[in-house]
């Protein structure tokens, strides 16, 4: 026990004595194991982070029905199929043709709650249709009927004419249905979503007489691609008359992305570690350097190398711990700051990641002072105390 606080003793006094020098290899450990943590929770957190960032380019998979039209039923099977979690949206659309001032207009409806979430990039110049009676037109629309926030027009809608089996051989004449609707936005989007009005389904249902049915659902799930195509492949397995496809543009940009951004990160990583490994070894041989009489007279009063490596080894090992200590504590800061700033949300905390940082910078500056600790046992006690 005795030369155990001797030891601990030897080497405290020997950081404390070249404090000033001490001091610059902390703070490299320190930097170095700082962006070493944050680096690592960035590289962790970036499939979360830039999922979120990719879900505001649009839906990442598509629901089509092997028959005529997706029912309700049929969607709330799928979504129950994908974690809370990873779900951001779910749009379904039923597309019919109606008229306005007597000239067809394609006519969507949907849960336009869901449509933001999966199509966040729509511009929407007033609001979006909350409430039954309230439509919003795509901007080639509004132009074409002169239509304006405010403003109301009506929907008519055709149903199919009957014909009765008489000699008379008349035809049964069914009076249009029509609906007053209140605009209060108009859609810019720059695509072909600008040439439809938009409702909700019960406006729809009122208006043609048909059941809510829907000819196409967009989801937007934020998942990678492998987990992704294992989603899709479920969906289509296990809820009948249901096709689940990926919009690959949009998934295999995400995965491009994702991993050149991990591999940057990961090579920078790579890089502060060098530098700090040639900092904290630059630092020990000038400590080395300084104490060449020091060590000279030891080995000749009988110290063993084996007691000169433990020492500087000692002094290394505590350097690295209190720096990877430091570094971690203050890697998670230096990730939130990068966040916020590169995605514009918060990072996760990950506790483990402390632990393992210190790991790092102890193996780093052990590994950093091999070469100064191979110059201490070389050196010869006849020539240093002669003063050569």
């Amino acid at each position: 026990m005795k030369r155990r606080k001797m030891y601990v003793r030897m080497v405290m006094a020997s950081l404390l004595r070249r404090r000033s020098r001490m001091i610059i290899a902390l703070l490299a450990i320190s930097i170095g194991a700082m962006i070493l943590s944050g680096l690592v929770t960035i590289y962790y957190d970036v499939p979360r982070q830039m999922g979120q960032q990719f879900r505001s380019y649009g839906a990442n998979m598509i629901l089509t029905a092997e028959g005529e039209t997706i029912t309700p039923e049929q969607v709330e099977q799928t979504i129950a199929l994908i974690p809370e979690d990873k779900l951001v949206g779910a749009a379904a659309y039923r597309y019919q043709t109606v008229r306005i001032n007597d000239r067809p207009v394609m006519a969507c409806a949907a849960d336009l709650e869901q449509v933001q979430k999966t199509s966040p990039f729509w511009l929407v110049e007033g609001e979006w249709p909350s409430q039954e009676g309230q439509l919003m037109a795509g901007k080639n629309i509004a132009r074409t009927f002169n239509l304006k926030e405010g403003k109301r027009t009506t929907c008519t809608f055709a149903p199919e004419a009957q014909t009765e089996a008489s000699g008379s051989e008349t035809e049964e004449i069914i009076p249009d249905n029509w609906t007053d609707f209140t605009v209060t936005g108009i859609l810019d989007t720059g695509g072909k979503e600008e040439d439809y009005v938009y409702m909700l389904p019960p406006d729809m249902e009122k208006l043609t007489g048909l059941p809510t049915e829907y000819d196409v659902c967009e989801l937007s799930v934020s998942a990678n691609s492998d987990q992704l195509s294992e989603l899709a492949e479920q969906i289509s397995t296990q809820v009948e008359g249901i096709t689940a496809r990926l919009v690959k543009r949009v998934t295999q940009s995400e995965d491009t992305v994702l991993t050149k951004l991990q591999s940057l990160v990961l090579l920078v990583t790579v890089v502060v570690l060098a530098l700090t490994m040639i900092c904290v070894a630059t630092t020990m041989t000038a400590v080395v350097a300084e104490r060449r009489k020091e060590i000279g007279l030891r080995k000749a009063l009988g110290a063993s190398n084996e007691s000169i490596i433990a020492e500087f080894m000692g002094e290394g090992i505590v350097l690295g711990a209190f720096g990877g200590l430091l570094g971690g504590l203050l890697g998670f800061a230096f990730a939130q700051v990068v966040s916020r700033n590169v995605f514009n949300s918060s990072i996760r905390l990950m506790p483990w990641l402390i632990p393992v940082t210190i790991l790092a910078s102890v193996v780093v500056t052990g590994i950093a002072c091999l070469i100064p600790i191979r110059s201490a046992t070389q050196i010869d006690p006849a020539l240093v105390l002669k003063g050569e």
